[in-house]
């Protein structure tokens, strides 16, 4: 299975609140303590400090003088080294500390001491704001002898005390059992269910026979009632869950609570407003993404920031960037585009499946049935180019399209017309760390065939749909769209790495006869041409069922295609049977979700989610929202708007996966500048953001430790150490933006 970063285990930033290991974890020895001089009674070795930090004993404390003005925390530091950790055991790790004047952040590591300086636990406590005693428990993911803990202090302006005692690393302490609060076994969509929509409910009973259920309004009156429906054991969760359809119910209000088994219900809406926030919402997400530009505090209140990366001490900028070594001998300007995720990288094959839906959001409302294209146009997403008589969401996906078009390989050069896979730092940067302040050297990494036919696809589209309103740029895309799809024709098989995982995410894909299929798709439907016709026609994916139950995304592109074939008119033979394979997928998204006692269109074998689930069930509910587009058949229409409920709280955790959408919201996502987790003065991810959700392969330590054994809908923690369960991305909230599009049209 391909996942969308397969080589983060040298992440420097693995952080941690309190780590915790899983009752598997191996027997534990006698505790011991890993430290040396931890109490400073009458000297600090063998702690060193950096060149630039005094300090001594003070009162039996180390007591260090901070500089001001260093851009990163490690530029000023306090640390012990040949610190011996071994693989599956629990440490506690603790310590008293003070900052003179109060208020400063520090950030405490566990970590390797050599090169690449991995972090195994991470806290940045605010001293004499959160207390002077910190501990916390983790379990070590390694054995090594080569263990470091570090007291990073730099990033201060202004210079300051740090004063430290009682230092420990104690090994052999029995691990904490980690339980998640789920509140109340009535499980709702906590944002709104539609007033001429489907209405269903989940509840987590021991019961085996039905159940009453009350709906009661906002001031306590009971306006429908009914009997649950016994569900067994839900595979997903391991709960013996019952369902519960109010769809009956259709007149608006808020504040309404479902009542069964002596348990209440989170309070949700009837209605269509929430939606039409959220068609907003998970569109201007894209705008505190850029990189290249200021953002602007007065379109984003609290999320103002310097623009990264645009050669600005101390970035090192992407305005002439270099290839990784031996890869090439120039430099491209790479600047603008979107930040992939929670770290500063650029990549060309999640920017393209990125760009291509939030472009298809739009290319939606122009062409079904319930398209309300007015909804997304001039002046709706508050950006900077708002008032340009363009839509806005059209501006938004041109500031990824012109980034895109950098990363080809130019003219004269080997392999022109191909695209550079990524552009990303050298290294792994920590946690927190705005755009503006990342001083990493950036690379070009070498150009890929995925990477070339992502550029062929997303600029054929864009050709068609931004000449009404600039036809230079459509011209200048479509261009170089085909010159892509000639490049790619002539090098087939270049891929990408599995092992270039150092500093971003690797996006490897060793199979692209999907993108192929894709790239062709729209050059067809934006040209008509003969020769991109019969290249759609005689792929092999055209006629393969290709809507399987994990559902497509960056490495699975195949029914980007299948999508756009079966709705942008065209004169493509066979299109009858495109647009039936769409039905026919649809139908078993939708007989999975009437399957499944939390209703969702998502049933992987085993029960393994993948990385990213929320937006892979997102993205069959947006298989079965294209069907009711096809059809007109509103049992596709329900099931689309059935599909979304999971996201929204509908589900074993009982948490909506979007940030300030529900009573109880995911806002702790893996970022490095929406990181108020560590950092008060950070803002936490904006509202309308999709965090990556479930992940039975629970990658990162943090959630190793606190995760282990987890069954399907289990196997999330909000935490922002948690990057592999709790990342968020673009084309994670791409679905989102799409799919929140079509429910506020469904109002």
């Amino acid at each position: 299975m391909n996942r969308r970063r397969t080589a983060l285990l040298s992440l420097t930033a693995l952080l941690g609140a309190v780590l915790v290991a899983s009752p598997e974890s191996p027997a534990v020895a006698d505790e011991v303590e890993q430290l040396k001089n931890g109490t400073f009674d009458t000297t600090t070795e063998p702690w060193w400090t950096t060149s630039n930090v005094p300090a001594g004993v003070s009162d039996g404390q180390l007591c260090a003088d901070v500089p001001g003005g260093t851009a990163n925390r490690w530029d000023a530091a306090v640390g012990q080294n040949d610190v011996t950790l071994v693989k599956g055991e629990s440490y506690k790790f603790s310590f008293t500390a003070k900052g003179s004047p109060e208020g400063h952040v520090v950030r405490a590591i566990v970590g390797l001491q050599v090169a690449p300086y991995d972090t195994w636990f991470e806290v940045s406590p605010q001293l004499s704001v959160s207390g002077n005693s910190y501990s916390y428990t983790f379990t070590s993911p390694v054995d090594t002898a080569q263990g470091q803990v570090g007291f990073q202090l730099g990033g201060s302006a202004d210079p300051f005390r740090f004063c430290m005692d009682n230092a420990s690393l104690l090994g052999g302490v029995p691990p904490e059992v980690y339980e998640p609060d789920t509140g109340p076994r009535v499980r709702v969509n906590q944002v709104a269910y539609l007033p001429a929509g489907p209405k269903n409910a989940t509840l987590v009973t021991d019961a085996v026979t039905k159940l009453p259920w009350q709906l009661k309004n906002a001031s306590g009156t009971v306006v429908a009632h009914g009997w649950t429906v016994p569900r067994g054991t839900d595979a997903s969760s391991g709960q013996n869950v019952h369902s519960i359809d109010f769809g009956a119910y259709k007149k608006r209000g808020t504040g309404l609570t479902l009542v069964a088994d002596g348990e209440t219900s989170r309070p949700f809406d009837i209605g269509t407003s929430a939606y039409e926030e959220l068609r907003l919402d998970a569109a201007k997400y894209y705008y505190t993404q850029r990189s290249g530009i200021a953002i602007r505090d007065d379109l984003r209140p609290g999320y103002g920031r310097a623009a990264g990366h645009v050669n600005v001490a101390p970035n090192q900028g992407d305005k002439n960037v270099p290839c990784q070594p031996g890869v090439c001998d120039y430099t491209l300007d790479v600047t603008g585009g979107w930040y992939d995720a929670g770290d500063h990288g650029k990549y060309v094959v999640n920017g393209g499946i990125s760009t291509w839906e939030v472009l298809s959001t739009y290319e939606r409302e122009l062409l079904a049935r319930t398209g309300q294209p007015a909804k997304l146009g001039d002046g709706t997403l508050a950006i900077p180019e708002s008032g340009n008589k363009v839509p806005d969401i059209l501006d938004e996906a041109r500031w990824e399209l012109e980034f895109l078009l950098k990363m080809q390989v130019p003219d004269g050069q080997p392999l022109a017309g191909m695209v550079h896979h990524k552009v990303h730092d050298e290294q792994w940067t920590g946690l927190p760390l705005l755009p503006s302040e990342d001083p990493q050297k950036r690379e070009l990494h070498p150009p890929s065939t995925a990477a070339t036919l992502n550029l062929a696809a997303t600029a054929a589209q864009a050709a068609r749909l931004y000449r009404p309103y600039d036809k230079a740029f459509a011209a200048k895309a479509l261009a170089a769209a085909r010159k892509a799809w000639t490049a790619a024709l002539a090098h087939p098989d270049l891929y990408a790495s599995e092992s270039d995982g150092t500093g971003g995410g690797t996006y490897a894909d060793s199979n692209v006869s999907d993108e192929f299929y894709w790239a062709a798709a729209e050059l067809y439907l934006t040209t008509g041409e003969r020769a991109f016709q019969d290249q759609v026609l005689a792929s092999p994916v055209h006629t393969a069922d290709i809507f399987t139950p994990v559902g497509y995304d960056w490495a699975r592109t195949a029914a980007a295609a299948r999508l756009d074939l079966a709705t942008v008119p065209s004169k493509l033979p066979g299109r009858d049977k495109v647009r039936q394979s769409v039905v026919k997928g649809a139908d078993r998204y939708l007989a999975t979700l009437n399957a499944h006692p939390y209703g969702m269109p998502y049933a992987p074998e085993g029960n393994l989610y993948d990385w990213g689930s929320n937006h892979q069930i997102l993205h069959n509910g947006i298989v079965i929202a294209t069907a009711y587009d096809i059809t007109g058949a509103s049992k596709y229409r329900d099931g689309a708007l059935q599909g979304i409920d999971y996201i929204f709280g509908r589900n074993a955790l009982n948490i909506s996966y979007v940030t300030g959408y529900g009573e109880v919201n995911s806002h702790n996502e893996h970022a490095r500048w929406y990181a108020h987790q560590l950092d008060p003065n950070m803002p936490n991810p904006p509202k309308g953001t999709l965090a990556g959700g479930p992940n039975s392969s629970i990658q990162d330590p943090y959630a190793q430790s606190k995760l282990q054994g987890c069954v399907g809908q289990f196997c999330y923690i909000d935490d922002i150490q948690s990057w592999s369960t709790n990342e968020h991305t673009i084309n994670w909230n791409s679905a989102l933006t799409r799919m929140a599009s079509f429910v506020a049209d469904q109002g």
